[in-house]
């Protein structure tokens, strides 16, 4: 899961009118205007890059934008949704632009008029055109989870897609996904598309102008169907491994116990001891998969399950994706590898507490407690810190901090583990 904050949208809905810049002063005593902050997502082009007729420029780059050239007339500019039938917005300017405060997908209609008469009308329509989907860097399970969306947009559509993402991921999909560009976000030329979506989590996005459905009520994953305006229901993402071959041949299972914040943790002090016991004397191997033996701050830090072989490291993540391909299931958090291993098509325990089970994929092996203190990432009325560490909005610096995971039980994962197809490998004496 992401650790990726995206900032609120700037103008809500803005009109903007061409009109001579005033005349800086020639000194002032005000300090200098702080620095913008920086931006999730590559910015659109300056200019709305489609020409229509009478000098109306026009495309779905962050919202529907139209620029109005000044032809000495007063212009009237509609933006309307097709699917609902409703204006969403309406004014008259003589020159400018107009931004809708909508970003994610809607099937916009644009209407100009020149008094009485209708000058200029434009149905969106992705079919054969150039469509960006921006996903954030830095972000494995999100980037699992939401891609599908964006190759479901582009069924849907009809449309010329480039999906812009982290360059470490892109091995993971192009080889499967031959007819989709992908670039990172260095590469991106916002001036080449018609039409452009960001996919993220929008945290304080209280107005719904970046997301029809707040991804904590629907899923994380889920959202991005509702950003782009396709079917949510989810489907795993076809990878590419560059070494399809079994890594070991005896029967074995993958974990990983680490993350990026305490509470994704399984904080129960004797669980992972205990399942790695459980599942070698089931006859697995047990595979650390992490990519760092030891991760924490401060005080607090977390070390690789004893007993567990260890595969922790700097590893490109089709090797990952080839551990998991052959494992007999999976066992980890509410983190990437978690993800990686539903795309890989493995069986996946997922232990989390701190997240609401419909915040991740489907799995018949999730466990949660809900007798303890639980969801907390799902609760709007709560703001995530990926600053700190420790957070626990609830019952931090109380005895009951971090209960959420410190309660599930190695007997829960157990049942869990009991129920997958197979297991066990082979009981030892």
């Amino acid at each position: 899961m992401s650790e990726q904050v995206v900032p609120p949208p700037q103008p809500v809905l803005s009109v903007t009118l061409d009109t001579p810049a005033a005349a800086a002063p020639a000194a002032s005593s005000q300090a200098a205007p702080e620095e913008p902050p920086k931006r999730a997502f590559p910015a659109p082009a300056p200019k709305p890059v489609l020409q229509g007729p009478k000098g109306i420029w026009f495309d779905f780059n962050d919202g529907c934008r139209v620029g109005i050239e000044d032809s000495g007339q007063l212009r009237r500019i509609r933006l309307s949704d097709i699917d609902t039938d409703n204006i969403l917005f309406e004014t008259q300017i003589k020159s400018g632009r107009v931004n809708s405060s909508k970003r994610y997908f809607v099937r916009f209609r644009i209407e100009v008029w020149e008094g009485e008469e209708k000058v200029f009308q434009h149905d969106y329509s992705a079919a054969d055109r150039e469509v960006l989907v921006q996903l954030p860097v830095g972000t494995l399970g999100d980037t699992l989870g939401w891609f599908p969306y964006a190759v479901r947009f582009k069924e849907t559509h009809g449309c010329r897609l480039t999906v812009s993402m982290a360059e470490w991921l892109i091995p993971l999909f192009r080889d499967t996904h031959p007819d989709i560009t992908f670039v990172n976000h260095e590469q991106v030329k916002p001036e080449r598309y018609y039409a452009t979506y960001n996919v993220g989590l929008f945290f304080d996005d209280k107005e719904g102008l970046l997301q029809p459905s707040d991804f904590r009520l629907v899923g994380l994953h889920r959202s991005a169907g509702y950003i782009l305006g396709v079917d949510p229901s989810e489907i795993p993402p076809r990878l590419a491994l560059a070494d399809a071959s079994r890594p070991i041949p005896e029967r074995y299972v993958c974990i990983a116990a680490q993350s990026t914040t305490q509470a994704k943790y399984w904080n129960n002090p004797t669980g992972w001891r205990e399942i790695v016991e459980f599942l070698k004397q089931n006859g697995y191997r047990v595979i650390c998969i992490d990519q760092r033996p030891v991760h924490g701050h401060g005080i607090m830090w977390n070390h690789i399950p004893y007993g567990a072989e260890d595969q922790t490291g700097d590893k490109p993540l089709q090797e990952r994706a080839r551990w998991l391909r052959h494992a007999d299931f999976f066992v980890g958090l509410s983190s990437g590898l978690s993800w990686l291993a539903w795309a890989a098509g493995t069986p996946t325990v997922l232990i989390s507490g701190f997240t609401h089970p419909t915040n991740e994929f489907s799995t018949p092996y999730r466990v949660i407690n809900y007798h303890a203190c639980n969801s907390c990432w799902n609760d709007p009325l709560l703001r995530f810190d990926h600053k700190d560490f420790l957070w626990c909005p609830r019952q931090k610096d109380t005895p009951r901090q971090f209960e959420c995971t410190r309660l599930i039980t190695a007997t829960q994962v157990k049942a869990a583990i009991r129920r997958i197809p197979g297991f066990p490998a082979a009981p030892k004496p």
